[in-house]
């Protein structure tokens, strides 16, 4: 099938096609893999020619995510992950730098870094543990998407880790958010996790004895396992629909086999063993099948299959935990001619594993510092930063604006340019609708126009309905054209959004060693020319306009 041609399609077709990229990327051979990362790379590039800051950063996190998961490729993560939480800083995208972090942990989980690991997954609980305000320019199922996408990647790494208490509510506010916003393939995918985690979770209980709280671990994970069929047929899995959920996703054949092992499940966990492409999948159903085959009275075979697993997974560190519950059911099904004793050294195997239990504990207690640590120095920044901070719109202040501008006019050694910006009809949404209202244009306003300029720009909030725009190192005409598309996105806003409220725009080129009050005067002149042809536009003032201009 040939390529779309991508400068034709819309920015939701490229987010979409992402998406289906990376389900690919999860679920295929190697070539489907890297044919799925070199198709994400070309639709990031034409996005990031568009500049839209959220498509960019959903894009970002699709390619991190194909790198992570592809052999060979996932060196190449560390370069994305970087540009991906820059880009988020940069724009204010808190929810995906979030994610950023939390696959930046998955990351380090993979080149055996647990600590690191720890440290990243604080960071982006913390983020997403503040009263985190919708997007304005989103709408709510998209939010509630991106949210959705950024819990259950932490709860991922969480699992990994085993803080599975801790994974357990943070995929439980990821149900939530997607709740009445989830496509049948985000449905899918959660339920998946949830699975995963429930039988890593059983498997941790069996290790310290509590095997009556694992039986219920597995018995609810079977119970997902049986409701993902529905999803899974609608899912972006690139399996066959004419063959169940249980049959081509490993951890779900497992789970129905861990909660009742028996010669049912054999012939098809063998076949599930063969798909597995990650060591999760790989421990979760060899643990399965060999419990069966235990059952069905073959120890030596089940034996095989817990040595082959380990054979394999010899080197991988993605699963600390995983692997542990696979090193004890070897150890048990070894025991001394294949019977289960309470020899000395089984004794002191039990006590080693309270031991790692609490070992547990501790790392969770390390994790709920690291986040507080991470929380408190979020807020000390906020607190710094109000006092530059319009409390609105969230863009700097008048105060902000003064030592910027100061600061830029004595260092001045290339061209610099200052726009003022005024809202055209913003009063009438006032008078007619209510200042609420009318908080929420300027808002989204605000963010449209930052979102429209250069990272190196700073735009300020002036005062009422008045925004002031530097952008140093532009010489006039690139500020104009840069502010042209400033108007435009305005202008294309949604009415809901913007109730027709656009913008004029006056923009001027800095004189060397001009006085900051004068260039601010000039530009406000310069605004009211724009006012004066209709407003909508951009007047760039190169001398003083005249009193008909």
């Amino acid at each position: 099938m040939a390529t779309p041609a991508l400068h034709e399609m819309s920015d939701a077709w490229l987010v979409g096609r992402a998406s289906e990229l990376v389900a690919v990327a999860q679920s295929s051979h190697l070539s489907d893999q890297l044919d799925a990362a070199h198709e994400i790379d070309e639709i990031l590039a034409e996005a990031q020619g568009r500049g839209e800051p959220r498509i960019v950063g959903q894009l970002l996190r699709a390619a991190a995510v194909v790198r992570i998961v592809t052999p060979g490729l996932v060196d190449l993560s560390d370069t994305v992950l970087d540009e991906m939480l820059a880009h988020c800083r940069r724009h204010g995208l808190l929810v995906l730098e979030a994610e950023a972090h939390a696959l930046r942990g998955r990351r380090y989980l993979l080149g055996g870094f647990e600590d690191k690991a720890l440290s990243e997954v604080a960071g982006g609980l913390a983020m997403l543990e503040e009263d985190l305000t919708p997007d304005p320019v989103m709408d709510k199922r998209t939010w509630d998407r991106l949210l959705a996408s950024a819990l259950q990647s932490t709860g991922l790494v969480l699992t990994q880790l085993g803080v599975y208490e801790m994974a357990d509510d943070v995929l439980a506010r990821a149900h939530n958010a997607i709740r009445d916003s989830a496509n049948p393939h985000q449905i899918y995918v959660h339920l998946l996790n949830r699975a995963r985690l429930l039988i890593g979770w059983g498997l941790r209980l069996e290790r310290v004895g509590n095997l009556d709280e694992a039986a219920e671990r597995f018995a609810t994970a079977s119970a997902i396992a049986t409701a993902v069929e529905g999803p899974f047929r609608e899912s972006l899995h690139p399996g066959r629909r004419d063959r169940t959920a249980a049959e081509q996703v490993p951890v779900i054949g497992a789970a129905h086999a861990l909660d009742k092992p028996g010669a049912e499940h054999i012939a098809r966990l063998w076949s599930l063993r063969e798909l597995a492409m990650y060591a999760r999948e790989l421990i979760i159903v060899s643990i399965a099948l060999s419990r069966c085959l235990e059952m069905e009275e073959l120890p030596q075979q089940a034996l095989q299959v817990l040595h082959d697993a380990r054979q394999r997974l010899e080197h991988d560190t993605s699963e600390p935990t995983l692997m542990l519950c696979l090193t004890r059911e070897f150890a048990r099904m070894s025991g001394p001619h294949g019977e289960r004793t309470t020899s000395a050294l089984q004794t002191y195997a039990n006590a080693l594993e309270v031991e790692l239990w609490l070992m547990q504990e501790a790392r969770t207690a390390t994790l709920l510092t690291r986040r507080d640590h991470e929380r408190l120095t979020r807020a000390h920044g906020a607190i710094a930063q109000q006092a530059l901070q319009d409390p609105l719109t969230g863009l700097p202040n008048r105060r902000a604006l003064d030592d910027r501008l100061a600061a830029l006019i004595n260092a001045q050694t290339h061209p610099m340019a200052i726009a003022l910006v005024d809202l055209d009809g913003f009063k009438v949404v006032n008078d007619k609708h209510s200042h609420a209202e009318g908080d929420d244009v300027l808002r989204v306003i605000a963010s449209t126009l930052r979102q429209a300029l250069r990272g190196d720009d700073l735009v300020a909030r002036y005062g009422g309905d008045e925004f002031v725009v530097l952008l140093p190192g532009a010489p006039l005409h690139a500020a104009e054209a840069a502010l042209g598309r400033a108007v435009e996105a305005v202008a294309d806003l949604p009415s809901d959004l913007s109730r027709g409220v656009t913008l004029s725009v006056g923009v001027i080129s800095v004189r060397p060693r001009e006085a900051a009050h004068a260039a601010l005067a000039r530009a406000d002149s310069a605004m009211y020319v724009a006012k004066r042809r209709g407003g909508c536009q951009v007047a760039a003032v190169e001398v003083e306009p005249s009193s008909d201009a």
